[in-house]
């Protein structure tokens, strides 16, 4: 994951907290895990859209000969 280990991610941590404080990380974990989770859905829908054209393309290919 990114080349970071356990001592960079728990400098990252303190830092953060340090920045934002206590009461605002807990917000900006939430935002930035629903941020992820929807970059992933919108990624495999995607993927299974570019899957399922090609798949009909292959059909409309084969019942055409």
């Amino acid at each position: 994951m990114f080349g970071l280990g356990a001592p960079e991610l728990l400098l990252i941590l303190i830092i953060a907290l340090v920045v934002f404080g206590p009461g605002k990380l807990p917000t900006i974990g939430r935002a930035l895990g629903k941020s992820l989770r929807e970059f992933k859905e919108a990624v495999n829908t995607d993927e299974t859209k570019e899957i399922a054209d090609k798949t009909e393309k292959a059909g409309e290919k084969s019942t055409n000969h």
